[in-house]
């Protein structure tokens, strides 16, 4: 049986002006079988013997099972000797492995985006020993642009709304610009809920995207290949930063992967692009979007309103206001332990929030004007009224009442009939 690549072979022989006989000997197949290629000049056509296989009959009760369950070649080869099956347990396990393979093989389109299309964001976790022994665990946020793969880092102690957002924020600072859309996971600080397939964003955030003006995308559940350009770089972060680093705290830790950015990741030569990663963030940078002229404020919000005793209550501890605002409602802007209080637009009160319980934080001054401010003062000591006001003479006149005396015949003319004297 002659093979395609003799075929080939032959056909190359005659171009160069050999024999059929010189042929025959330098190919070693018989010197008919190259006059035959020779002038027809096609390849040789097999045809596939299909030997029949005790194991037919069974396979739409193999495949019947595997629908059902994931079952393991053993013990589908159980399966099948109690209904009967003679054969050898390694004719089942080829061919269970030939309908899981062609169950499990998913293609997918790869798509790469035009400079300052697209962004990708993901979080990621690092377990970190302290000094005691005991074990913590540290947050790695990760953007990265999908047409230069350049990226920015940041590890962060807790996952909350305002730490979210401020990385979003030094990322853009770092790039020097905006991507048109991001895309996310279905994290809750991004997706409250999915319904009918639309996406409910938490409102904050949703505010947030809309300051920085680009658009977010959602990625369907359980389909984490379609973040592709951040899911691998996290990866990478794994294996040429992290292994092996030795952590101190999170603000030396921030120091170092930067740096490591800037020297090392960005001037690798991508493995997809072919390019080192800074020739093609100088491409990409110019089609970034611009920054706006006002941060987005990414503050807690919080509305109390300050008691007559001049303070507000927070977290199970009290904080003192300026007595002008006793009655009204204040907006608390919270951000790294510091509380801001603001009513309307005038900043009025800035504290470090308390660790503890039951704890009073005063700012002097607040006190010191309600003391001599005297409007207070005429309000707290102003002269009664109402229902007093009818008093104030028996204070101010004396005791003395004058009384008149009167004849008792002035009664008699009065009465009809006089008054009967016994």
């Amino acid at each position: 049986m002659i093979k395609p690549e003799e075929v080939m072979n032959i056909r190359s022989l005659i171009k160069q002006g050999y024999s059929y006989r010189a042929i025959s000997r330098m190919v070693g197949v018989d010197r008919r079988v190259v006059k035959k290629y020779a002038e027809q000049g096609v390849l040789p056509v097999y045809k596939n013997i299909n030997r029949a296989s005790q194991l037919d009959i069974y396979k739409p009760l193999i495949k019947g099972w595997l629908a059902q369950e994931d079952y393991q070649a053993t013990k589908i080869h159980e399966l099948l000797v109690l209904e009967g099956f003679k054969g050898s347990y390694d004719i089942v396990r080829r061919y269970v492995y030939t309908l899981k393979q062609e169950r499990d093989r998913v293609a997918y389109v790869r798509f790469e985006t035009t400079p300052g299309k697209q962004a990708q964001v993901d979080f990621g976790d690092f377990k970190i020993i302290n000094t005691d022994g005991s074990e913590s665990t540290i947050y790695c946020f990760v953007m990265s642009l999908g047409y230069s793969r350049h990226k920015y880092v940041e590890f962060i102690d807790q996952c909350t709304m305002p730490k979210f957002l401020a990385c979003h924020q030094h990322a853009f600072g770092f790039f020097g610009g905006i991507p048109c859309e991001i895309m996310y996971d279905n994290m809750k600080n991004v997706v409250i809920k999915r319904f009918a397939g639309k996406v409910e964003w938490n409102k904050t955030f949703e505010a947030f995207a809309v300051h920085y003006g680009f658009k977010p995308i959602a990625t369907p559940p359980y389909s984490p290949w379609v973040k592709g350009k951040v899911e691998r770089p996290y990866q990478y972060i794994q294996e040429r930063f992290w292994r092996g680093y030795v952590f101190s705290d999170i603000e030396q830790a921030n120091q170092d992967i930067h740096h490591w950015l800037r020297n090392v990741a960005m001037e690798r030569l991508h493995g997809t692009t072919k390019e080192k990663v800074s020739v093609r963030f100088h491409r990409e940078k110019s089609y970034l979007g611009s920054l706006p002229r006002n941060s987005y404020d990414i503050s807690d919000k919080f509305i109390r309103k300050v008691h007559k005793d001049c303070q507000i209550s927070f977290n199970g501890n009290y904080y003192v206001m300026p007595h002008e605002y006793v009655g009204k409602k204040v907006l608390l802007r919270i951000r790294e332990g510091v509380m801001r209080a603001w009513y309307n637009d005038q900043l009025i009160a800035v504290y470090c929030l308390s660790t503890g319980k039951g704890e009073t934080k005063a700012d002097p001054r607040f006190y010191h004007r309600l003391r001599h401010d005297q409007t207070q003062i005429q309000r707290k000591y102003r002269k009664p009224y109402g229902k007093a006001k009818a008093t104030r003479g028996l204070v101010q006149s004396s005791w003395d009442v004058k009384v008149f005396n009167r004849s008792l015949s002035d009664y008699d003319q009065l009465i009809p009939g006089g008054l009967s004297h016994e």
